[in-house]
């Protein structure tokens, strides 16, 4: 009878439900980073703590069941990386922690009162990639300032896509830019996309923050290549795979950042005393040999204050 008696005795292990607008293969090595900096705060994957993963395979519109499976298992902690997969997990619960990682300003959309005293059962981190689209622009046309008609592409499945294109509207306005905007929510949309950048003559190409374009990084600096475009992007993979550059927010640092909050939620801190998380670097990356492929002459003051270049 003791050995029964001490397993009874014994506490739960909690349960963690990792709630992603992405796919496992996509999220793998931000999944370990988030496993190890949870395991920072003494939480161990399968042995002091069980992580419960979903996945809505890029069809955003599965999120809100699976948000709300997860509340029905009463998982400890909600760990909602995207901004979809956070509005998911807000609408289901009011009352479990959840924490986010999102690309947009929390507060905007919605997810908390404040960034300094979220309020709820809400807090997590943003590395602000939408509201850096006009920033984008602007280093995509110091770069090539002869391009002065920019194709901009968004997923229109997501719930950042209007602010997005209107961020980058205003932005094209002041700079004296046309920019059109292009939609793509799946691979077979890709080779119309860039038959439309031919069509419209744009000179570059702005792609928008996306889980699925996130996923699709390295595709799309291959076929930016092959298509002798121009393009920026907020993922350093993209001007690794032969992008022309990229600007953005380490999303590394976000998910650490995240695994440590659901690691000090576990431990009893509320989301309520725990202040939204903003990046402190931003990384600009140019792929030079990119550039002498398509003929470009990256300009000195672009050149001076870029991060990495790849030659």
């Amino acid at each position: 009878m003791w050995p029964l008696s001490a397993r009874a005795q014994q506490p739960t292990m909690p349960v963690v439900g990792y709630l992603s607008a992405g796919t496992s293969s996509g999220d793998a090595r931000l999944v370990a980073v988030f496993v190890k900096s949870l395991g920072e705060t003494g939480y161990q994957d399968g042995k002091t703590v069980q992580i419960e993963y979903r996945w809505a395979e890029n069809q955003y519109d599965r999120l809100s069941s699976i948000a709300a499976d997860l509340v029905r298992q009463k998982v400890a902690v909600i760990a909602a990386v995207s901004t979809p997969a956070a509005r998911a997990a807000k609408a289901a619960t009011a009352t479990i922690p959840v924490v986010f990682t999102t690309i947009a300003d929390p507060v905007q959309i919605g997810l908390v009162a404040s960034l300094n005293r979220p309020g709820g059962n809400v807090t997590g981190v943003t590395i602000l990639s939408v509201e850096v689209g006009p920033k984008l622009l602007e280093l995509l046309h110091g770069a090539v300032p002869s391009a002065t008609t920019i194709a901009l592409l968004v997923n229109p499945t997501n719930p950042n896509a209007e602010t997005q294109s209107k961020n980058t509207q205003e932005a094209a306005r002041r700079l004296g830019l046309e920019l059109h905007v292009l939609n793509a929510s799946t691979e077979r949309d890709f080779d119309a996309v860039f038959a439309k950048v031919r069509e419209l003559r744009a000179g570059a190409l702005l792609i928008g923050q996306d889980v699925f374009f996130n996923a699709e990084s390295a595709q799309l600096g291959e076929l930016t290549v092959r298509h002798a475009i121009p393009a920026i992007f907020p993922l350093p993979e993209f001007a690794a795979a032969g992008g022309l550059m990229s600007y953005g927010a380490s999303r590394s640092d976000a998910w650490h950042q995240a695994g440590i909050y659901v690691g000090r939620i576990l431990k009893g801190e509320k989301p309520a005393d725990l202040p939204v998380m903003q990046p402190t670097k931003f990384e600009l990356v140019i792929n030079l040999k990119t550039a002498r492929t398509l003929g470009l002459t990256i300009p000195p003051g672009v050149l001076a204050i870029a991060d990495e270049v790849i030659d």
